[in-house]
């Protein structure tokens, strides 16, 4: 029985994707739900799984390839384990392409492409003396000639992302070419998008982080045992405050909509995570109603699944507020780029012992940086510089969040 396997439906913001990684080829034994493919989208990297045991029969879209919603990317035989495996020859000739005497496969054609490599001066080490991407790839470590650009004359226009590339020009100077992904280039646009399209200002402060470290210490035991090994860190308590001074501040927690201001009367905070493939901003959905315990397992959650490209879109989509934390990789202070449509969001940085002024005297405490980048069209600078102090005394005096003050 063959059965059609289709990308998935993405959602509205997103026009396409591409095929990042075939797990499995034709004629190969495939378990029920077994993963077979990963498609990549500026958001978010999907898994397609394999509907039933058997096998895939043909690939229709190679590695690379740009994929609409629901569009049909291979045929799968339910149970046919063995007749796929009895032909997975004919199966892959019928995917191979021909350019003069030699067969590539239409991997090996699209890198070929790119690169302008001539196939002609190219040995394949595949089956039937086919040329296989690694072939291609071999060749272009090993310094290929390119081909005369007049002799170039395939109908498939060159995409706009180079393949891998290696360059060695001499000694140890090595240079590596490989294509931006999906994602970074969409984190790429929406920062241009921010910077260009938005009245952009960051407004300091700082704060001690004393209080909550000392709350921290002695809670911390107590509340992984009361809450099933849920740890207690410090962005809980930011999301808490912050859920607080977003209902101080309505305008803070909106969005500009063309000419219209629309102001959102739930708080759906984004956490930004940073993934070996960019970065993401997970949304803790009406964080309003949630407690401490609940933000931190959800956030912990949210990284550990980011990193392995685990996120859904619904996660990955909406929010009102971003907060990200440049100090858990040192910073010491910066200025956070707006998540557009949103008009606010909120940079901790690292906490670092500083001699402060207390009372006539000096002492040192643990001081932190935060920053606030807020979108002038919308936010005046006093709502900005009071939203950020409401902040920093919740957080100085965490008993504030608890009794809402």
């Amino acid at each position: 029985m063959s059965i059609e396997i289709k990308a998935p439906q993405f959602p509205e913001s997103v026009q396409d994707g591409s095929i990042a990684t075939w797990h499995k080829q034709p004629g190969e034994a495939v378990s029920r739900d077994e993963l077979i493919v990963d498609i990549e989208t500026d958001k978010v990297v999907l898994e397609v799984v394999a509907p039933a045991n058997g096998s895939i029969v043909e690939i229709l879209k190679g590695e690379g390839e740009i994929i609409a919603s629901n569009e049909i990317i291979a045929r799968f035989a339910e149970g046919a384990v063995a007749a796929a495996s009895a032909a997975p020859a004919a199966a892959e000739a019928s995917a191979d392409v021909s350019v003069g005497e030699k067969l590539l496969s239409p991997a090996a054609r699209k890198l070929a492409e790119e690169n302008s490599i001539d196939v002609a001066q190219v040995s394949g080490t595949g089956k039937d003396g086919r040329i296989t991407k690694e072939d291609i790839v071999n060749r272009i470590k090993n310094g290929a000639p390119a081909v005369a650009a007049a002799a170039s004359s395939s109908p498939v226009s060159a995409p706009a992302a180079p393949a891998p590339v290696v360059e060695v020009s001499g000694g140890d100077r090595v240079e590596k070419r490989v294509p931006m992904t999906r994602l970074r280039k969409r984190v790429a646009e929406r920062l241009l998008e921010a910077t260009s399209t938005t009245a952009m200002l960051t407004t300091f402060n700082e704060v001690d982080m004393g209080p909550v470290m000392e709350l921290r210490a002695k809670y911390k035991d107590k509340f992984e045992k009361a809450h099933n090994g849920t740890r207690l860190g410090f962005m809980g308590f930011f999301v808490k405050a912050a859920v607080e001074a977003l209902r101080r501040f309505p305008a803070v927690n909106a969005s500009i909509d063309n000419d219209d201001i629309v102001y959102h009367g739930f708080q759906d905070i984004g956490v930004a995570v940073s993934t070996p493939k960019g970065l993401v901003v997970p949304v803790l959905r009406d964080a309003e109603n949630m407690g401490l315990a609940d933000v931190e397992s959800t956030i912990r959650d949210y990284g550990l699944r980011a990193r392995d490209g685990k996120l859904t879109m619904d996660e990955m989509t909406g929010g009102t507020f971003t907060i990200t934390n440049g100090g858990v990789f040192g910073s010491l202070i910066s200025t956070p780029i707006l998540n557009p449509p949103q008009t606010a969001i909120l940079g901790m940085h690292k906490i670092q012992d500083r001699p402060m002024a207390v009372n006539g005297e000096v002492k040192i405490l643990p001081m932190m940086y935060l920053a606030l980048s807020y979108d002038h069209r919308l936010i005046d600078g006093k709502d900005a510089v009071q939203f950020l102090v409401a902040i920093k005394d919740m957080i100085e005096d965490p008993a504030r969040i608890l009794l809402e003050m």
